[in-house]
């Protein structure tokens, strides 16, 4: 009897000790990737930063939601449905103003590779979410032979309105004059003197 209950102790001791040092059944079947970007990721990524990079922060592979938010007036019905919609887009370059990393251009890059190719079809919910908040969309297709000119020349049609917006910034005074102090109580007494 008291063998059985060494033998129970024993046994649960063993058992604690493997469910300590196993990973609770959870497995992790990963490894690095040799590469972050893809080829033609990497080298579109080079052709806008020599074409952009001084001037705007460029952020890749970032979801529709992280650049949008819901307004205020919409209902939570329409909200929540918009905000799954958003969360499973993803757009391939975003243009950053350097200052306040405010988004400036999403750059989507389009393969054509027939009918399957990689955005190949516009999203129209992607199209129509950034228009709505303000932010301008290129979407170039891929090829080999782009030059830097070609690629600045691209980006800048796109940012035109984002160039007048700055220009109208810079022409603003920079800082409101006051108007001249008037007295807050009146110099002479209104009242005739007696």
């Amino acid at each position: 009897m008291e063998l059985a209950i060494i033998l129970m102790m024993l046994l649960i001791v063993v058992a604690l000790g493997a469910i300590k040092l196993s990973d609770g059944g959870v497995t992790f079947p990963f490894k690095r990737k040799t590469q972050l970007f893809t080829p033609v990721e990497h080298s579109f990524l080079s052709l806008i930063e020599q074409s952009m990079g001084r001037e705007f922060r460029i952020v890749c592979r970032v979801r529709l939601n992280d650049l949008l938010q819901v307004r205020a007036s919409t209902g939570k019905k329409q909200a929540s449905a918009a905000l799954s919609r958003a969360s499973s887009r993803q757009l391939d370059f975003v243009l950053c103003d350097k200052q306040d990393m405010s988004p400036v251009l999403a750059v989507d890059l389009v393969h054509s590779n027939g009918k399957e190719g990689y955005k190949t079809q516009r999203d129209w919910f992607v199209s129509g979410s950034l228009d709505a908040a303000g932010i301008p969309h290129a979407r170039i297709k891929v090829k080999s032979g782009y030059t830097v000119e070609e690629i600045r020349e691209c980006l800048e049609t796109k940012l035109i309105p984002y160039r007048r917006r700055q220009q109208k910034l810079a022409q603003a005074p920079a800082h409101n004059p006051q108007p001249p102090k008037r007295p807050t109580r009146p110099v002479r007494s209104s009242r005739a003197a007696a």
